[in-house]
């Protein structure tokens, strides 16, 4: 830390042309000038294919490494050059999960389910703007670029969810699939978790609502439109923009949203009932469109629709900020201040009730566009309930090795 009226000599403010003492932060002020904005020193990790731009530490750590410039520019030597893209691609691993049960537990009233299975922790997609990140914390990986290549997968989710679905006393309820990562993300094609997940919900007859922002869910049309003609299956897709360029910053892997208006087309057809997320709506980067997608939606078959106001939890606070000063530094300071308009002057607001749709003037004006949309479209917030009554534990075709014989 300098002194105040201690001075840096030429050489070293052109080693670090960033650097300002204390006396020079005085005169500007006193001049009634602002002080000029920091010069990035880090070079960014932003990959070719990958959404997210840095890899934060794992908060429940101790300690934390971070790779620091010290005015030599070894740094940006080592890692590569300045422009995202430009370093090694980051291929994604496939890391077995071995958890002894699948469905996850709420008691949010905020939301309409109380119960949930995700084949996969972690979400290849890349979307920056995704909730699920910091989860991954939990399992001792980065929210950031971990997120999108450690991926977590079960291998056995299916034969765990039966296991649960026979317990004595279990009560159906409609359960979420792709609550907080995408069931039909790339790694869904190979592996087909996601679709072993839908074969045991289909013989118990369980009702289940799914999200997903791929055109995948269609290589599961059968086992869905079978689903749909016991009314136990609503599909959503999320549109976020319908500008394919933007998609591709924002959600790197995931599918165009010409492919996913095309999967609301083809469920529709094939009976199963489908509505379009409009989520998240990120002021001024996406917001505009709010109505054009909800209009190519309704034209493509959806029925319902709804909306969410961009969420930043805990270490997605930072990370978008990086990735917006990385994608658009024209209009990053103005975007999070709008945001900051919406969450009581923070950029984030986890309170129930408040956490997805946001307050004042602008979420007010948000929420007045989607419904006049909606009203407009035909399309409605609230669906049918899905047929819970149907279900029914089928005759066990063997006994596993884990499964005790009975005595008697």
């Amino acid at each position: 830390m300098l002194e105040s009226g201690s001075s840096r000599s030429d050489a070293d403010r052109q080693l670090d042309p960033d650097l300002r003492d204390v006396g020079e932060i005085a005169a500007l002020e006193q001049a009634g000038l602002p002080e000029e904005e920091p010069v990035q020193r880090m070079p960014p990790q932003g990959r070719a294919g990958r959404g997210a731009v840095t890899n934060p530490g794992v908060r429940f750590e101790s300690q934390e490494r971070v790779a620091f410039d010290d005015g030599w520019a070894t740094l940006a030597q080592e890692i590569g050059d300045l422009h995202v893209g430009e370093l090694p691609r980051l291929e994604t691993s496939l890391i077995r999960d071995s958890s002894r049960s699948v469905i996850s537990w709420n008691t949010s009233p905020d939301i309409g389910f109380d119960r949930a299975v995700n084949p996969y922790r972690g979400c290849e997609h890349g979307c920056i703007y995704c909730y699920a990140r910091p989860t991954h914390a939990y399992l001792g990986y980065s929210p950031g670029l971990d997120f999108e290549t450690k991926l977590i997968f079960k291998p056995d989710v299916a034969e765990l969810l039966e296991k649960e679905l026979r317990k004595p006393g279990y009560v159906a309820r409609t359960l979420a699939l792709g609550s907080n990562t995408d069931p039909y993300q790339p790694v869904e094609r190979t592996l087909k978790l996601t679709r072993s997940v839908l074969e045991v919900l289909d013989r118990f007859n369980h009702p289940v609502g799914i999200v997903t922002k791929s055109a995948g869910v269609l290589r599961d049309l059968d086992i869905l439109a079978s689903m749909a003609r016991r009314n136990l299956v609503r599909v959503h897709l999320s549109v976020t923009t319908l500008d394919s360029r933007l998609a591709r910053v924002m959600e790197p892997r995931a599918a165009t949203p010409a492919r996913r208006l095309h999967a609301i087309e083809e469920l529709t057809r094939a009976g199963v009932p489908t509505g379009v997320l409009v989520a998240p709506m990120i002021p001024a980067l996406n917001d505009a469109e709010m109505e054009r997608i909800v209009e190519a939606a309704a034209r493509a078959g959806a029925t319902h629709a709804g909306y969410v106001l961009l969420r930043l939890p805990l270490e997605l606070r930072q990370m978008f900020e990086a990735w917006l000063n990385t994608h658009f530094p024209d209009r990053a300071r103005h975007v999070l201040n709008l945001i900051r308009e919406t969450r009581s002057g923070n950029l984030n607001d986890p309170r129930f009730h408040h956490r997805f749709s946001g307050q004042g003037v602008y979420a007010e004006l948000l929420l007045k566009r989607f419904g006049r949309v909606c009203r407009q479209f035909g399309l409605g917030e609230h669906r049918n309930e899905l047929t819970c009554n149907r279900f029914a534990v089928p005759a066990a075709t063997d006994v596993t090795a884990d499964q005790q014989l009975s005595l008697f």
